[in-house]
């Protein structure tokens, strides 16, 4: 039984290219786009809108790709704190590198590279732009601009975007994204447009930013999920005030665009004598909210969105000994979707096991419903046995089969606790799946509940313990949604992540 579908993905592409053409015409000469969120493995939205793939927005750019530029954008800082990209478990560094790679993979120009907010004494930002540079890219800087972004007498001058160096993109349509939140988008696209506009090329700027969805309300869960997965940047949807004065008419946007939005006008009004947008939504090409095929499923798959980013917080506060900031937000956004944390569904399962074995418990909820345990033994972990046992119920194997005989387990244990170091003689998710590898080149059995891992994308689990990253970046690998009560499983001070 296949997952409910909440978004039609085919109706998102061709709506969305066509409507970003149709923009760039009414801008005429370059089209600066700002892709707000992900460009490419867009987890959230693929969360929140069943039907909508992490590829999708890449995918419809493709119906524009002869025409497209790719210009990446990161910020400095996020270079000097080794910021990871929580959804993939690697650094904006190393995702720089893996998206210029995917983009030139599907035949995209991409050249450039700016690097935001640098300053002098950041070594590590300057150091990645002398390695970016050696493989080839074209790399500019842009300074931390004094008073940005109030300061627009400042910010549009040669004391301003003017010490930003530009980056000579060959495209008239130049898509701006980034690996995260933060990184400069939209002052790296006003920067280039000031340049253009030096050097005599008309350019303008546009913003795809898929979240908040500017045609839903306020309080939608869709938007509300937005709020708690930025919960942590403090941002917070809000009406915007400039469409609403100008057109009597509420939509939902966020404080960011409308604290910027004042510089936005000033500069297109400076550069050109006038702007042709009228209020932050109106800088939007955005199209996603029409291509919402079932509101209830997105609402709910809404909902969970938001429960999960509440475990999510609390763990992060946990194991990073933080006060809980970002839960208490995300908490106060649960409220307003009238949701709690057991309302998801592998919740209390996971719970009830642990109760009853007073050992740490898990639990996942298949596609079609069914809730499967795993409990603790002296041979597996709790989420190794869950998965265990949920490949034997999607194959048809009866509960009461061992996929791994204990003799296949044991040489592994005495090789984690003999000779690795290890503590924990229990097999985790990584090894009880090369276990069962090796068991189907003799085992019928084996082989089709190998067959099944498939089945697991997008099933939810929860686990009643923290994970390590092992367990983690297997739950990501399959594509299964897993949060964990914020408890580790010994009290200690120091926790191997």
């Amino acid at each position: 039984m296949p997952h409910p579908i909440g978004f039609d993905r085919q109706r998102y592409i061709t709506l969305q290219s066509e409507h970003i053409s149709q923009r760039r015409a009414e801008i005429g000469g370059r089209l600066y786009l700002e892709m707000g969120g992900k460009l490419f493995d867009d987890m959230h939205a693929s969360r929140v809108l069943p039907g909508f793939t992490p590829d999708n927005k890449i995918a419809m750019l493709e119906r524009l790709r002869d025409e497209v530029e790719i210009l990446v954008c990161l910020n400095a800082k996020d270079l000097q704190r080794q910021k990871v990209r929580a959804d993939l478990g690697i650094t904006y560094e190393d995702d720089v590198l893996r998206l210029i790679d995917v983009f030139r993979e599907r035949g995209f120009l991409v050249e450039h590279v700016i690097i935001t907010q640098l300053e002098d004494d950041n070594q590590i930002a300057h150091t990645f732009r002398r390695k970016l540079e050696r493989i080839g890219l074209t790399v500019a800087q842009h300074r931390v601009i004094p008073g940005y972004p109030a300061d627009s007498d400042r910010i549009i001058s040669d004391d301003g975007f003017g010490l930003n160096e530009h980056a000579h993109v060959t495209r008239d349509l130049v898509v701006v994204t980034a690996p995260g939140p933060g990184s400069g988008k939209l002052a790296t696209c006003l920067s280039q447009v000031y340049h253009d506009h030096q050097n005599g090329i008309r350019a303008g700027y546009a913003k795809f930013e898929t979240f908040p969805i500017w045609d839903l309300p306020l309080d939608h869960p869709v938007n509300l999920a937005y709020e708690a997965a930025t919960a942590d940047l403090d941002d917070i949807n809000v009406i915007d005030p400039y469409h609403l004065a100008a057109y009597e008419k509420q939509v939902t946007s966020y404080n960011r665009d409308v604290e910027v939005f004042p510089l936005l006008r000033s500069m297109l009004e400076k550069l050109y004598g006038s702007s042709p947008y009228q209020s932050p939504t109106d800088m939007g090409v955005n199209l996603v909210g029409a291509c919402i095929s079932d509101d209830d499923v997105c609402r709910e798959a809404s909902r969970q969105e938001i429960i999960r980013r509440y475990f999510k917080a609390l763990v992060d506060e946990r194991r990073d000994n933080l006060d809980h900031e970002v839960s208490s937000r995300i908490r106060v956004v649960m409220t307003k979707v009238g949701a709690e944390p057991e309302d998801r569904a592998v919740v209390q399962p996971a719970r009830a096991v642990a109760e009853t074995t007073e050992a740490p418990g898990s639990a996942v909820e298949l596609a079609d419903g069914t809730i499967i345990t795993g409990k603790t033994s002296e041979l597996l972990g709790c989420s190794a046995a869950m998965l265990l046992n949920a490949l034997k119920h999607l194959a048809g194997i009866d509960d009461h089969v061992h996929l791994l005989s204990p003799s296949s387990i044991e040489p592994i244990q005495t090789l984690k606790t003999n000779h690795l170091g290890s503590r924990n003689p229990r097999l985790h998710t990584d090894e009880v799946l090369i276990a069962l590898s090796v068991e189907a080149a003799s085992s019928e059995q084996a082989r089709a509940a190998l067959d099944q891992l498939q089945n697991l994308q997008d099933c939810e689990v929860h686990t009643t313990t923290i994970l390590g990253t092992v367990d983690e970046g297997i739950f990501r690998n399959l594509g299964m949604l897993v949060t964990s009560d914020a408890v580790y499983q010994r009290k200690q001070l120091y926790h191997k992540r």
